[in-house]
């Protein structure tokens, strides 16, 4: 298959002519091509499409094109040539697929053959090169924004293989064919002086010297019209040749060589790692040497301080030696506060590095860019744009020719270049922790070795940010007798490490991405310092901003273009610990205390009535607490069913940890219980008995500040339940004497139920049966009296477990078949799992395998579906003791192992006992 683009787009197979469909699906296949087998982002294919305001449909629109394209190219749906890719489309074309590979293949060789001094083959492979066009670039078709640009390119280097091509004419004799291509390049592109002097040349040597001088009179009409500038010194040197009469009016002497510019700057000695950037910026170069022509661009990004100017700069001095034409660099100061250096001034640098006069620079940015556009179009250059603000500040500032490689740094994505000018993307992160450690060691030498640990903290406390190590190395080193503990433990309090910084005039260097931010994300900026971590949701923005949440989504964007924010996962958001800092301290500097209130009452509102509505599907079978009104403003979607509210929690299971506590610290007690609360319906499940102590703890000492007995009573219950799952029974006996004391001073019948249904579990882990028993008889009773018929089962069934335990079996069968009829009606999912367990150990010592193992398996099942992971891992231990005496104790094997792996992932000491057993299984003489 071959694709045609230098003329009207075609696509032709076995020289048949394809017919590529509607005009959308043509624009959609040049927008690929321009990327030939090169994933091109959604983004720019719906630009491309439809330009800054695409339809609401424009994605289902997009795949509908390009389903209809994919048609059209291969026919049946076994084509594989054009598949969807993460993120956008990818068109795979073979090595010369496209005519403008073809012609860039042979322009190339003609360029070398005429640096080689070999006209003859030149004007052969430069012949070659332009008869590929048809016409002009894509015609036929209105060009978007995304394919003007590369078009304009395409053009340049048609115009400059043109030039080419006169060269070799002229020096082959061919005189007539170089002026008669020539005077067609200057109607078009009437500011090439490079064609006028092939022109005059030509001209010249077919003794029609008028024609000549008249052609020199015609430039230089135009270049002061359109410039303002007289003609360059090539020109003028031909044209005094030529009054001259010199028999060859070559320009007499031999133009000195042109500058070769050494512009890179210092680079520091302690440059570490990096291997994967390196090895991407090495693959641009690579990617510049195996192409015949074109500019390659790379856009590296990444926040304040995490070393995208140490990169370019470190990489650009390695391969320095592979641009023989020399290397350009500007400091563009895009976020400076003292000033940003602007396009014109960094191109009026650049031109007199070239050897442009002073009084030859046009003073127009255009005019300046066309300029070093052309001197760069025979070059081999490498170009650095350090600092750039975004792609519209760098964009005069790139070649449109040549062979090149253009490395930008700047916080902002620079999605413009992306899109327009199909710039590579590389996203700097911090360093990784070993790559920090060896930056300290390259600063502060054998001191690193001396005290590891202390090396260790100060690389977490910094959060790995080149900067922050860099200035607080600049520090230790400063103090060579101290300890390096001292230093870390100096960083440790909430907001040292900002102080640090702004000992070492840094801080100001994260000011100015905040400085060139609009009004409205300045203040989301601000507002997000108080999200607790570790990540947070476009909700979540909203809610703090007070704000809907299509009016929050491109402030977002705005933060995450210039790396304030990492959009780490879809639609979930990273701060920079040291980013989190700066924007606590800016809030509390900037924010007033009601607003701050505010802001914060309403992300804990956003939380808590999320949570509380996950923990209902959940659990449904919990009383639930009543959770404070929502504010007016909470609204957002929440979880529908079970699956979508276990999924939200898992992704908000870090951010609700840090929130309760939050929130009990800031003066919201009610939200700080009830919060807890809503939590440990996922957290009790899977056995997250740590976490849930935590959460509870903080609970109960925000509801004893609230003086709210009932949320007392709640976290003194749900605390007893971790602290006897982590061994510590005691202290869980004395939280449940304390909870039904509090149920009791409320008459709360229900919360007593739920307090003695605990307690017969505590009694049973302490081998007191009888008081268990005593227990659940009473907490059936006042579960009849509240009215709570899953509550009742639920006893049935521990009062079951209890039967089974004192060896009386037909007793706990019978409590427990009436335990899951109840569930079973009720729907109670994870009560019956609870059951099912039960009446498997019964019918097990009962020798009822076949009912064991039936029991145990839907068991199982049940607490797989309700991801209750801790009670699933109990049951498949059980179920390895039935399929064990019934004689496979490799199928016994399969099942401690996955009962093992849960409870080590759930970090429950379990995981030792079941690891035991399968050492005994493994190898009977263990045992003695």
């Amino acid at each position: 298959m071959r694709f045609a683009l230098l003329g009207p787009l075609e696509v032709t197979l076995d020289g048949r002519r394809i017919a590529l469909g509607s005009i959308k699906q043509r624009l959609l296949l040049a927008t690929l091509l321009s990327r030939p087998s090169r994933t091109v982002p959604t983004g720019v294919l719906v630009a491309a499409l439809w330009g800054e305001d695409p339809p609401a449909s424009a994605a289902a629109n997009l795949r509908t094109y390009a389903r209809g394209l994919r048609g059209a190219l291969g026919g049946d749906g076994s084509w594989d040539g054009m598949p969807h890719t993460r993120g956008g489309y990818l068109l795979r074309v073979p090595p010369g697929g496209t005519d403008v590979e073809r012609f860039d293949e042979a322009a190339f060789r003609g360029r070398r053959a005429l640096a080689a001094d070999d006209p003859a083959l030149a004007c052969e492979e430069l012949s070659r090169a332009l008869a590929v066009w048809r016409g002009r670039v894509l015609e036929g078709l209105v060009l978007p924004d995304v394919l003007e640009s590369w078009a304009t390119g395409l053009e340049e280097r048609r115009c400059h293989a043109e030039e080419d091509y006169a060269q070799a004419l002229l020096a082959e004799g061919d005189l007539s064919q170089a002026v008669l291509r020539m005077r067609r390049l200057v109607a078009t592109h009437p500011a090439r002086q490079r064609a006028w002097g092939h022109l005059m040349l030509g001209l010249y040597r077919v003794g029609d010297v008028g024609g000549a001088l008249e052609a020199y009179r015609e430039v230089r009409e135009v270049l002061v019209r359109e410039t303002g500038l007289e003609p360059g010194p090539e020109l003028t040197r031909l044209h005094a040749d030529i009054l001259e009469q010199r028999p060859t009016a070559t320009g007499g002497d031999a133009p000195p060589p042109p500058p070769r510019p050494r512009q890179l700057p210092l680079i520091t000695p302690d440059f570490v790692g990096r291997e994967e950037a390196v090895a991407a910026l090495d693959a641009g170069l690579h990617r510049a040497d195996g192409r015949m022509s074109g500019v390659v661009i790379t856009a590296v990004s990444g926040m304040a301080g995490v070393g995208k100017t140490t990169l370019a700069l470190h990489w650009a001095h390695r391969v320095a030696d592979r641009f023989p034409d020399g290397q350009l660099h500007v400091d563009l100061r895009g976020y400076d506060e003292s000033g940003v250096v602007s396009a014109s001034d960094a191109l009026q640098g650049f031109v007199q590095a070239l050897g442009v006069p002073q009084a030859r620079i046009p003073s127009g940015t255009q005019a300046r860019a066309g300029l070093f556009r052309s001197l760069l179009a025979t070059r081999r250059m490498l170009v650095v744009l350090d600092n750039a603000r975004d792609s519209a500040h760098v964009r005069p500032l790139l070649p449109g020719a040549g062979s090149s490689v253009v490395v930008v740094t700047s916080r902002d994505r620079l999605q413009g270049l992306v899109s327009s000018e199909g710039a590579r993307t590389l996203t700097l992160d911090v360093l990784s922790a070993s790559e920090s450690a060896r930056m300290l060691a390259r600063r502060l030498g054998p001191r690193v070795e001396a005290e590891p640990d202390a090396a260790a903290d100060i690389v977490t406390l910094t959060g790995r940010l080149p900067l922050a190590l860099a200035v607080v190395a600049a520090r230790v080193a400063d103090h060579p007798t101290f300890p390096l503990h001292t230093f870390a433990a100096e960083l440790r309090p909430s907001g040292a490490l900002l102080d640090v910084l702004e000992d070492g005039d840094a801080q100001r260097v994260l000011s100015w991405s905040y400085l060139a931010l609009s009004e409205e994300a300045a203040r989301l900026f601000r507002l997000l310092g108080l999200h607790p971590g570790p990540d947070l949701t476009l909700d979540a923005a909203a809610a703090l901003a007070g704000a809907p949440v299509h009016s929050v989504r491109p402030l977002l964007r705005e933060l995450t273009r210039l790396h304030l924010l990492t959009e780490h996962r879809p639609s979930r958001y990273l701060f920079h610990d040291l980013l989190r800092t700066y924007a606590s301290a800016l809030v509390r500097a900037t924010e007033p205390s009601s607003g701050v209130l505010r802001a914060r009452e309403r992300f804990y509102d956003h939380c808590l009535h999320r949570a509380h509505a996950a923990a209902v599907l959940v659990q449904p079978q919990w009383p639930a607490v009543v959770p404070l009104p929502p504010l007016p403003s909470n609204s957002g979607d929440r979880a529908r069913d079970a699956e979508a509210a276990l999924a939200w929690f898992a992704d908000e299971r870090q951010v609700l940890l840090r929130t309760v506590a939050q929130a009990a610290a800031c003066g919201f007690e009610t939200y700080g219980w009830q919060l807890a609360w809503a939590l440990t319906a996922y957290l009790a499940p899977l056995g997250l008995w740590q976490d849930q102590r935590a959460v509870q703890e903080t609970a109960l000492a925000a509801a004893e500040r609230s003086g709210e007995e009932v949320g007392e009573a709640m976290a003194c219950r749900l605390l007893a339940r971790a602290e006897a799952r982590l061994g510590a029974l005691d202290t869980a006996e004395r939280l449940l004497r304390r909870a039904l004391g509090l149920y009791e001073r409320l008459r709360e019948h229900n919360g007593q139920a739920q307090t003695l249904h605990n307690y017969v579990e505590l009694c049973y882990m302490g081998g007191r049966l009888a008081e268990a028993l005593e227990h659940g008889r009473e907490a059936l009773r006042l579960y009849g009296l509240s009215g709570n018929r899953d509550g009742e089962a639920r006893t049935l069934n521990a009062m079951g477990w209890l039967h089974a335990a004192e060896g009386d079996h037909p007793a706990a069968i019978d409590h427990c078949t009436r335990a899951l009829d109840r569930q079973r009606q009720a729907g109670d999912r994870n009560g019956q799992a609870a059951t099912l367990d039960s009446l498997g150990y019964a019918y097990h010592h009962l020798g009822r395998h076949d009912r064991a193992v039936a029991s145990y398996e839907e068991a199982i099942a049940l607490f797989r579906s309700s991801a209750d992971r801790y009670h699933e891992a109990e049951t498949l231990v059980r179920l390895g003791d039935t399929l064990l005496v019934t004689g496979r104790p490799a199928a016994a094997e399969e099942v401690w192992q996955r009962a093992a792996a849960m409870f080590d992932a759930l970090w429950d000491p379990e995981a030792e006992t079941v690891r035991k057993r399968l050492a005994e299984l493994r190898n009977p003489g263990l045992e003695d």
